[in-house]
């Protein structure tokens, strides 16, 4: 039985679309237009990023796992150091900030390269 996989020869891994922000197709550094918004398409390879439905679910996932351990953290120094109040406003709202930033286009870009590689799109169900 002949394979069926199409050839990656050539496109980033998962790891790199994430982490780098590469078109999964031809690994241009073209995935975002902004901070954490995609970019309509590659200006390199012309592959159509609207096409695919990442979503906001990784907001909801993420803001929950950066606050929990954004919360840790401050608990810990807060009972260690007893800083004043101003030095858990300094420390802790710019890391927040960041982490949900950071962490939005990880996981946004992993679920378009998941998407494109598994050729994930949107299915028409059709009542009999």
């Amino acid at each position: 039985m002949a394979d069926v996989t199409p050839s990656r020869k050539g496109q980033p891994s998962l790891a790199q679309v994430a982490f780098r922000g590469l078109c999964p197709k031809c690994a241009a550094p073209t995935l975002f237009d902004g901070l954490v918004r995609f970019a309509p398409r590659c200006p390199s390879c012309r592959l159509d990023f609207s096409s695919f439905n990442v979503g906001d679910g990784p907001a909801a996932f993420l803001t929950l796992i950066i606050g929990a351990i954004i919360t840790g953290l401050a608990i810990v120094v807060e009972l260690k150091f007893h800083p004043p109040f101003w030095v858990h406003v300094v420390l802790w709202v710019p890391l927040t900030v960041i982490g949900v930033v950071w962490g939005l286009r990880v996981a946004k870009a992993a679920l378009l390269a998941t998407e494109y590689q598994r050729r994930a799109g949107e299915s028409i169900h059709r009542n009999p």
